[in-house]
């Protein structure tokens, strides 16, 4: 689906943004890309988007070069792109903006209304009716995940996608998305939480000043450092088969799988989240190691 063929990236005298990048994204999976601030993900995101131009080296996205402008564009019609700072028009409803920008996709009116439709159910945005720029925020990266959907793209580009947001809805966002897989999308995405990367994305990429470190898939990282424990400390009125700590409850696995149920659990039953923590999970440890 992506190919990043010795992908360079400078910025004038600041030096490589991205340095000599091999990169592949295959079709159907979700690739997280990892790093600090200024790591270069958000360039190289950008430039797979074809909103920026490689120094050297070719960028391929479903079989197109994205050099050419006839590529480009056919691919940028079949792709949905999410920055991570996202500014939606305020004086717009919910239905408003996501029409116009239907609209701009040129989808057909009736599968429109159809897609928008679906689009709100399933993100659970039930305030279509207000202007965006009475939203919270985390109703607002909805309605711009929303925006990014409304073509049926095959394939999404997410930076940060849940940056900023409560822990309950960012994993709704994040689950969202793994349950986007199921359709066929392929999925690049960046983020800052290592839980929600170890959790959702079959590959991880870590990068350093511009440089790929490490791309595998989650089994193998996990396999070369051991599992890690995680750590669910939450309130309820109901009594439930949970250890007890200071009148929360307290709920603590080395499987993932079992966190997302869990948090789902809390979600649906609207019990109170207090706190989630990972001690030492095997992505993080080798996050660590390989940038410090």
């Amino acid at each position: 689906m992506i190919n990043l063929t010795n992908v360079s990236k400078m910025y004038g005298t600041v030096g490589h943004a991205v340095h000599n990048l091999n990169l592949e994204v295959k079709e159907g999976e979700i690739m997280g890309i990892i790093g600090h601030n200024g790591a270069g993900k958000s360039t190289v995101l950008k430039m797979i988007c074809g909103l920026i131009a490689p120094t050297s080296g070719q960028v391929e996205v479903m079989g197109r070069d994205m050099s050419k402008s006839k590529d480009a564009i056919y691919v940028q019609q079949r792709m949905g792109f999410l920055p991570e700072e996202s500014s939606l028009y305020s004086h717009m409803t919910v239905l408003e903006y996501l029409n116009f920008f239907a609209e701009l996709y040129k989808v057909p009116k009736k599968q429109a209304q159809q897609r928008i439709d679906s689009l709100l159910a399933s993100l659970q945005l039930v305030e279509s009716y207000r202007l965006t720029g009475e939203l919270s925020k985390g109703m607002k990266r909805k309605v711009s995940i929303a925006r990014v959907l409304l073509h049926d793209p095959q394939l999404l580009i997410l930076d940060e996608p849940n940056s900023g947001l409560d822990p309950l809805t960012s994993f709704f966002i994040i689950n969202y998305l793994k349950g986007l897989r199921q359709q066929g999308k392929t999925i690049l995405l960046s983020a800052h939480n290592l839980f929600h990367i170890e959790y959702i994305c079959d590959r991880v990429s870590i990068i350093k000043d511009g440089r790929l470190l490490v791309c595998d898939t989650m089994a193998a990282l996990q396999d070369s450092l051991g599992r890690r424990e995680y750590e669910v400390i939450f309130k309820s009125d109901e009594l439930l088969p949970y250890d007890r700590k200071e009148g929360n409850y307290r709920y603590q696995t080395d499987d993932v799988a079992d966190i997302a149920n869990i948090l789902s659990q809390i979600s649906e039953k609207k019990w109170e989240l207090v706190n989630l923590s990972v001690h030492q999970s095997a992505l993080e440890e080798i996050y660590v190691k390989l940038v410090s």
